[in-house]
């Protein structure tokens, strides 16, 4: 099965210190949405390649809460945050911190648009308190983490 991977989009907002990211996928929202609450399914394609991921809990609806870490020969990455509001198919608020920088959090938001033929846009924006704040997460690499994932979730919507 051959899988079509969608251009990823990270934008830093010249405004505020908000980073957007949109991206495309060859599956309906509900699919999408699923591999996003579903911690079986997220722990298949969420970062980069190469590192393993554990998921300590993962409570993906209004009020619920995760973490996880990431790991690699370097050593552990850890991430925790709570989910604000949970709609089926369409949104997902949560709080997002990176364990290294504990008094970084951001506020995301995860929207989800059918947009015909089975296909769907997600679009995720990420609020931090500064822009030095934003300019941290994007010079660590996180568009690394945010392609590889993606294409990752392409090959997961694709089975």
């Amino acid at each position: 099965m051959t899988t079509t991977t969608h251009e990823t989009q990270i934008v830093a907002d010249p405004d505020v210190p908000l980073v957007r990211i949109t991206r495309e996928f060859d599956a309906p929202p509900s699919k999408v949405f699923r591999a996003h609450t579903d911690p079986e399914l997220v722990v298949q394609w969420l970062g980069p390649r190469g590192l393993e991921m554990r998921i300590d809990h993962y409570d993906c609806r209004t009020g619920g809460s995760y973490r996880y870490v990431h790991s690699d020969a370097n050593g552990e990455y850890g991430f925790r945050g709570t989910f604000h509001e949970v709609r089926p198919d369409e949104l997902i608020v949560q709080t997002f911190t990176f364990e290294g920088m504990p008094d970084g959090v951001a506020l995301e938001k995860l929207v989800l648009e059918d947009v015909g033929d089975g296909r769907t846009r997600l679009t995720v924006t990420s609020l931090v308190d500064s822009f030095a704040d934003r300019d941290a997460m994007i010079a660590s690499g996180m568009e690394v983490g945010i392609v590889q994932g993606y294409e990752r979730l392409d090959e997961v919507l694709a089975r």
